[in-house]
């Protein structure tokens, strides 16, 4: 666990490296975000359950096919979706006690688990999804990662994703009192790209969040070398489809 005080003086390792820390130790709690959350109210539920039915809607559409690589699939919330139409799914996660709890769910399911920013693929994958993982992707290591996930794709392969909307933009066309992440216990901003998090044994853990805007993320991106098309459900998320431009 790396305190709360020490956050400014951690270096982008560190960071990573807590944020590992948080989800392997928030695993046995990962699926039952409701508990111990009486902020949470009917009519936020409501709309984040239909929120959350139309971007698996919109990923229904036109899924990712062949061999899939799902980045950061923790306990394997999307695994399922993907294995309606994938020929193959591979789940990578840093935190092998995630990856137990998928496994329980998928057992037909590959899995690695590795530190993403430290793993290098041998093979390459027809589609790359990852649902809530670029939000946690920090500067340092955000075109080192893009770099990764070229590397993973095939020819002419997309990639996928999933996250968390702006808060600004939830707030705005929400129900209010917009949590930063539905179930993340006094999570709180401690700095441009970190946040600091309890889990219900009462321990703290800061990690990286940085938020996008659709038109924002699309045209990072298209700096990198990426066709984006991306976005936003009615209030709570964020998704995107990418290419890699002709070169």
């Amino acid at each position: 666990m790396i305190p709360f005080g020490t956050m400014f003086s951690m270096d982008i390792d560190e960071l990573v490296a807590a944020q590992i820390g948080y989800y392997r130790a928030r695993a046995a709690e990962y699926n039952n975000w409701l508990e111990d959350r009486p902020d949470i109210t009917a009519e936020f539920l409501q709309r984040w359950d239909a929120d959350d039915a139309a971007v698996r809607a919109w990923l229904a559409v036109d899924p990712p096919t062949g061999s899939v690589l799902e980045i950061a699939a923790g306990s394997g919330s999307w695994t399922g979706e993907l294995l309606l139409a994938a020929d193959q799914v591979t789940a990578l996660d840093a935190a092998p006690e995630m990856l137990a709890l998928l496994s329980e769910k998928h057992d037909v399911v590959e899995t690695i688990a590795t530190d993403i920013f430290a793993w290098e693929p041998n093979v390459r994958y027809d589609a790359i999804f990852f649902g809530f993982w670029l939000t946690h992707v920090p500067t340092a290591r955000w075109e080192g990662f893009w770099s990764l996930v070229d590397r993973a794709l095939a020819p002419g392969g997309r990639v996928y994703f999933v996250d968390n909307a702006h808060p600004d933009y939830a707030n705005a066309s929400g129900p209010g009192d917009w949590p930063e992440a539905a179930g993340e216990r006094d999570s709180e901003a401690v700095g441009p790209e970190t946040r600091r998090r309890r889990l219900r044994d009462g321990s703290q853990w800061t990690l990286v969040k940085r938020f996008w805007w659709p038109d924002e993320l699309v045209a990072e991106l298209g700096r990198l070398g990426w066709l984006a098309t991306a976005g936003h459900t009615d209030f709570a998320f964020i998704y995107e489809t990418a290419q890699r431009s002709v070169r």
